[in-house]
C-alpha cells in the first residue's frame, strides 16, 4: 500500500532556490509552477477538487507529480495520449527518482490490446492462425521479443510495422481471455500489470482506460480495472467529455459481429469442438450480418438514426433473424460437452452484442442520441449519452475525494463555467496560471480583413491566394489547419501548385511519419485537419507559422452535436453561447498552441476567418487566447519575419 502521508513540501521543490534548482543544470524558476504545485498539494490534503489551466511552458507535469508523490496517497494520473503516458513514466519519473532517497512506486497501465498474450503466442506456434509471409515475419519478431520483455507492451517493438496484422492475433484483449484458468495466468502481462498497480503509489493511465474502468465499476467499487485510489489527476482534461460519452454509450458494428464469427470458427478448429451444425449457424450469422448492415447504404456518412421504429418494422424479419442467430450461437456454445475455457468469453461476447443491438434498435431513452456512421466497409450503430455531466458527477466527483483537472486549454474568457457544467463538477477550487512566454513579442496574430465570410462560395479561392502570400513571407515552415477534409483538399490543390516549398497532406501517410518528415524537411508546409490541432510538438524555426481556415465550430448537423444543441435549447439555454462558442474557443487555443512551445520560438498565427473581428461573439475568443501581438495588415507579417 502507499506510504504514510509526509509533511507538505511542494514549496521546497519549486521555490527560486529550492530543490529543483539544485538538481537541474538549466532550472528556471517559474512562479506559475510553484503556484500550481501548492494548489495541487492543498487539494490533496484538503480532499477538494481542483481545476487548473496551466499555459504552455508552466512545467505542469512536475507541478502535479511532485505533490502526488509526497502525498502518501494512491493517485491515478490520466493523460490524453499514450505518448504522454510514456513521457511521464520513462522521462519525468526517472528524473525525479534520481533525487528521491526512497524508491518511487510508479507504474503505467494501457488497454489490453497494447499487451501481448503469452498463451496466444505459444498457441500460434502450433496452430495455423497466421496468413501470408508478412504475418509470419512479424510473428517471428513478436515471438523473440516475448522471451525477454518485462512489460509485454507493443510500444517496445520498434521494428514491428504500425500496420501489422499479426499483432491483433496475439494481443491480450478480453475477447478470448480465460482469466485465472489460463495456464499462463501467473506469467500473463495483464496479471503482472495489475500486480504492479496494486503495489504502486502513482498509476499512470490514459483517459480511455480510465473511463473504461469507471464504466465497469459497480456501486461497491467492484468490477473495475484499476485498484482502489484516493485521487485522480487528469492531464489534457479538455478531452474527457468526449471520452466519457464513448464509454457510457453503446456501439455495435458489422466488424464486431464478423470478428465474433471468425474467432468462434478459429477456436472451434483449434480446440476441436467444431461441428457441421456450428459451421452452418456461423455461416448464417455472416450472411445476416452482411444483409442487415447493407440496409444502411454504401455512402460514407455520420447521421442521426431517425425513424428507428419504422426501419425495424420494415426490416423486422432480417433484424429478428440476426438476433436469433446470435442467440442460437450462444446456446450452441453453452451446450458443448467438456468445453474449453475459451468458450466462456466467446459466449459472453455474443450476449453483449445481442443486448447492444437491442439497445440501439429498440431503446427509447431520451437521454441518448441514436445515430449511425458509415466509414469505408464499416457500419457503426451508436447510442451516446447527450449529457454526461450527471453520470460523471455521480461516478467520479461524488466518489473520489480529490479530482484535479488540468490542461493548457480549459478556461473560456478566463473562467471555468463551461467545463464544470459539461462535466458536472459542482464544487471545485480553480486556478489560471498564465503561459510562461512573452506572447506579445514571440507571436503575432494576423486576421486578414478582405476575405469574405467562410460560408461564402468565394472563400476557398481567396483564402488559398492569401495562404500563398503568407507562406512566401514565412518561407514555408507552416501548419495549415482546417476544420474539414474537403476544404483541406481544395486549398491544398490550389496552394501546392503556387509555392516552391515542399508540401505534405494529411492522409497520404501515418500521422507519425508525416510529422517526422515535416521536422526533417526544411521549409516544409503540412496541410492537416483536427488530429494535428493538439498533442503535436515541433519546437524551433521549423514551425514558424500556423494558419487556421475558420473558427472551429463543431459541425451543427453532426448527430451528437445537434442533440446537445437541442437539449440545451429545450432546457431554456442558449446553445450558441453556452456550448458552441466555448467549445470552439478551446479548440482554437489548441490549434494555435502548436506554435509557441519554448522561450526561443517565435512565429505568426493566422486566422482566415474575420468573423472574430466583425461579430460581437469574437470577443470571447480574444478573451480566451493568450495576449498575442495583433494585426490586420499583411505588411506587419512581412516585417515580423524580416526581423
Amino acid at each position: 500500500m502507499p506510504t504514510q502521508a509526509q509533511p507538505a513540501r511542494a514549496r521546497q521543490f519549486f521555490a527560486r532556490h529550492g530543490t529543483l534548482s539544485k538538481w537541474h543544470p538549466k532550472y528556471e524558476f517559474r512562479p506559475g509552477q510553484l503556484e500550481m504545485a501548492e494548489a495541487v498539494e492543498a487539494a490533496l490534503a484538503d480532499k477538494r477538487h481542483l481545476i487548473v489551466e496551466a499555459g504552455t511552458g508552466t512545467g505542469k507535469t512536475l507541478a502535479y507529480l511532485v505533490p502526488a508523490l509526497l502525498s502518501g496517497k494512491r493517485i491515478v494520473v490520466s493523460t490524453g495520449t499514450k505518448n504522454l503516458q510514456e513521457q511521464l513514466f520513462f522521462k519525468d519519473v526517472p528524473f525525479l527518482q534520481q533525487h528521491f532517497s526512497r524508491p518511487l512506486k510508479v507504474c503505467y497501465m494501457k488497454g489490453r490490446n497494447n499487451y501481448a498474450c503469452r498463451q496466444k503466442i505459444y498457441d500460434a506456434d502450433k496452430e495455423p492462425v497466421l496468413t501470408g509471409l508478412e504475418e509470419v515475419a512479424d510473428f517471428e519478431i513478436i515471438r523473440e521479443w516475448e522471451k525477454t520483455t518485462e512489460f509485454g507492451d507493443r510500444a517496445e517493438i520498434k521494428s514491428l510495422p504500425e500496420s501489422s496484422t499479426a499483432w491483433a492475433k496475439v494481443d491480450a484483449r478480453t475477447d478470448m481471455c480465460t482469466g485465472q484458468k489460463c495456464p499462463n495466468f501467473e506469467r500473463c502481462f495483464i496479471t503482472l500489470m495489475h500486480q504492479r498497480a496494486s503495489e504502486s503509489d502513482i498509476i499512470i493511465v490514459n483517459h480511455h482506460l480510465f473511463f473504461a474502468d469507471l464504466s465497469l465499476r459497480n456501486d461497491n467499487h467492484e468490477g473495475g480495472i484499476l485498484p482502489e485510489y484516493h485521487a485522480v489527476v487528469f492531464d489534457e482534461a479538455h478531452e474527457i467529455e468526449d471520452v466519457a460519452s464513448q464509454y457510457f454509450g453503446v456501439s455495435v458494428s458489422n466488424y464486431r459481429l464478423q470478428e465474433l464469427r471468425r474467432d468462434i470458427a478459429a477456436m472451434s478448429r483449434a480446440k476441436k469442438f467444431g461441428s457441421p451444425e456450428l459451421d452452418h449457424v456461423l455461416q448464417r450469422l455472416d450472411e445476416l450480418t452482411v444483409l442487415f448492415f447493407s440496409l444502411f447504404g454504401d455512402a460514407d456518412r455520420r447521421v442521426a438514426f431517425q425513424g428507428r421504429d419504422a426501419f425495424r418494422e420494415e426490416n423486422e424479419d432480417i433484424y429478428a433473424d440476426l438476433r436469433a442467430a446470435l442467440n442460437l450461437i450462444v446456446s450452441h456454445l453453452k451446450l458443448i460437452k467438456n468445453p474449453p475455457e475459451e468458450i466462456v468469453p466467446l459466449a459472453r461476447r455474443g450476449q453483449e452484442l445481442d443486448q447492444g443491438l437491442r439497445f440501439v434498435m429498440e431503446e427509447d431513452d431520451e437521454s441518448f442520441v441514436y445515430w449511425l456512421e458509415k466509414r469505408g466497409r464499416g457500419c457503426f450503430l451508436q447510442a451516446t449519452p447527450i449529457d454526461v455531466s450527471a453520470i460523471v458527477s455521480e461516478r467520479l466527483f461524488n466518489r473520489v475525494e480529490t479530482v484535479v483537472l488540468t490542461s493548457a486549454t480549459l478556461a473560456v474568457a478566463g473562467g471555468f463555467d463551461y467545463v464544470q457544467k459539461r462535466l458536472g463538477m459542482a464544487h471545485a477550487r480553480s486556478l489560471v496560471v498564465p503561459g510562461h512566454f512573452d506572447y506579445q513579442k514571440q507571436a503575432l496574430l494576423y486576421v486578414p480583413q478582405q476575405l469574405p465570410d467562410p460560408r461564402s462560395p468565394a472563400f476557398t479561392k481567396l483564402a488559398a491566394e492569401e495562404v500563398v502570400r503568407i507562406l512566401k513571407h514565412s518561407r514555408g515552415r507552416a501548419f495549415v489547419l482546417f476544420t474539414s477534409y474537403q476544404q483541406m483538399r481544395l486549398v491544398f490543390d490550389k496552394v501546392s501548385l503556387e509555392i516552391e516549398y515542399p508540401t505534405l497532406l494529411q492522409g497520404t501517410g501515418p500521422r507519425g511519419a508525416l510529422l517526422e518528415e515535416f521536422r526533417s524537411t526544411p521549409h516544409c508546409v503540412l496541410f492537416a485537419t483536427s488530429s494535428f490541432w493538439q498533442g503535436v510538438d515541433v519546437p524551433g524555426e521549423q514551425l514558424s507559422c500556423v494558419i487556421i481556415d475558420k473558427l472551429p465550430f463543431a459541425v451543427p448537423n453532426d448527430p451528437v452535436v445537434n442533440a446537445r444543441i437541442e437539449s440545451i435549447r429545450s432546457s431554456g439555454g442558449n446553445p450558441f453561447y453556452d456550448y458552441q462558442i466555448p467549445q470552439a474557443a478551446i479548440a482554437l487555443k489548441q490549434g494555435f498552441g502548436r506554435l509557441i512551445r519554448s522561450k526561443q520560438d517565435r512565429g505568426v498565427l493566422v486566422l482566415l476567418d474575420n468573423r472574430i473581428t466583425k461579430q460581437r461573439y469574437g470577443q470571447v475568443f480574444f478573451d480566451s487566447l493568450p495576449d498575442y501581438g495583433f494585426t490586420t495588415r499583411l505588411e506587419d507579417v512581412e516585417k515580423f519575419f524580416d526581423v
